[in-house]
């Protein structure tokens, strides 16, 4: 009995994957990890996790770190590393390490990926691994009056030849090095080469394996999933350490350059990129960005179409009259949805942060689409920016609409309740009532 209920569980587990293995085949996937994880002793987990996936028809790009790796070369030699904020100077002697630090590991990840034990994920598997010049680099120069010597960034990326080596499913590994038209050689960042060669390969995904804990919030709970604007609030927000931080401004990068989909996962967890990718909930934190042409934040130049959207409202009193200049000192505080670069639904975020409470105000829906529940996506979208940047409690000030809010989780309160400098410019004239919701 117990052994059919294994079979079973099998048969469903099997089932649950497959759309996945469908959605991925043939899709690019760059997966960065740093040097921590191998010295954790996760690189040989790692491969056969990869080389399930290269089985599965994904085309797999690996580029790894080398930090502590390269600390150890340095101590050796007995020289002391050098940084400027949080970036390392690399000089002649840094760089000699790097450059071992770089050999040493392509070979233990070539090593890994050459593993073909019997009843292991690797048996019969056949999977070649290719490095190369395929990173064009330049130096970062003088930062703030400090000559970062070799130390460079992403120039270009050989998109095609990479592209040519994956189809014939091979994986392409890349180091932390670039090099020059002149035959220079620069230390460059893990996450710099995995955001720039995403890009340039037009990935599906980029997967960062990183030495952090899942991400959470102020209050502790796990961060599963954000907008790229959502992560850009959470970095602003300034709660994140300093590692967690690093990996999501670049994965906020790479959404933005058109990856749709960046991760950030645990290596502690044994298999957290299985996990990730094949189950509904995932291990980690998943990043997207959203449809430029639906929900997203607002820019300087949508002043225009949201002040058309808002001028009936305001003629007819529903909306306090902002102008022209108004809304432009505060247009990083709105979000708009668009279609087709036509303006139809905004609404804007105030925050006080010292009560941890923020104001929801102008939400406006063209009445056009009223009834297409694109005022409930707002919200949310509201709500959801509200939460990355520590809120507690969301407050509108309404004449004519509080039965809407109140559907929605928002509660009669008095002015007193609000934050002391909303108090301060409460219009009594208008006298609007005022709602909080608890986030």
């Amino acid at each position: 009995m117990r052994q059919m209920e294994t079979f079973n569980q099998f048969v469903q587990w099997l089932r649950s994957v497959a759309p996945y293995v469908h959605a991925f085949r043939g899709k690019t996937f760059v997966v960065a990890f740093p040097g921590e994880l191998v010295t954790a002793g996760a690189l040989p987990v790692l491969a056969q996790d990869l080389s399930l996936l290269v089985a599965l028809g994904i085309r797999v790009v690996v580029v790894h770190g080398s930090r502590p790796q390269v600390a150890e070369q340095l101590a050796l030699r007995n020289v002391e590393g050098r940084f400027h904020n949080g970036i390392r100077i690399t000089d002649i002697a840094a760089l000699e390490c790097a450059k071992e630090a770089a050999g040493e590991l392509r070979l233990d990840i070539e090593a890994a990926f050459s593993q073909g034990l019997p009843n292991t994920p690797m048996a019969h598997a056949a999977i070649r691994i290719i490095s190369g010049n395929f990173v064009t680099a330049r130096p970062l120069g003088v930062i703030d009056g400090v000559d970062l010597e070799l130390t460079g960034m992403t120039r270009k990326v050989a998109a095609e030849t990479i592209h040519a080596i994956l189809a014939t499913d091979s994986v392409v590994l890349l180091s932390p090095l670039g090099f020059s038209p002149t035959g220079e050689v620069f230390n460059l960042t893990m996450e710099d080469v995995a955001v720039t060669t995403a890009i340039a390969l037009h990935a599906d995904k980029i997967i960062f394996i990183t030495e952090t804990p899942m991400m959470t919030d102020q209050a502790g709970t796990e961060i599963r999933e954000l907008s790229s604007h959502q992560a850009e609030a959470v970095l602003q927000a300034g709660f994140l350490p300093a590692d967690a931080a690093f990996y999501l401004q670049h994965a906020i990068k790479a959404c933005d350059s058109g990856v749709p989909r960046a991760h950030i996962l645990p290596y502690e967890m044994d298999g957290s990129a299985l996990l990730e990718l094949f189950t509904h909930d995932g291990v980690g934190t998943m990043i997207s960005h959203e449809n430029l042409e639906s929900l997203r934040m607002a820019t300087i130049e949508d002043v225009g179409g949201i002040i058309k959207l808002i001028e009936p409202l305001e003629a007819d009193g529903t909306l306090v009259k902002r102008g022209r200049e108004l809304i432009e000192r505060e247009i990083d505080n709105f979000s708009v949805i668009e279609h087709d670069g036509v303006i139809f639904g905004c609404a804007a975020l105030y925050p006080f942060p010292a009560e941890r409470m923020a104001e929801m105000a102008c939400l406006t829906v063209n009445p056009e689409v009223q009834a297409q529940g694109d005022g409930e996506r707002i919200l949310k979208h509201i709500e959801n920016r509200a939460r990355a940047a520590g809120i507690k409690q969301l407050f509108v000030l309404t004449t004519r609409t509080s039965h809407w809010f109140k559907k929605r989780g928002f509660l009669p309160a008095t002015v007193d309740a609000l934050p002391k400098d909303r108090q301060h410019m409460y219009n009594w004239q208008r006298k609007s009532q005022v709602l909080i919701k608890p986030l």
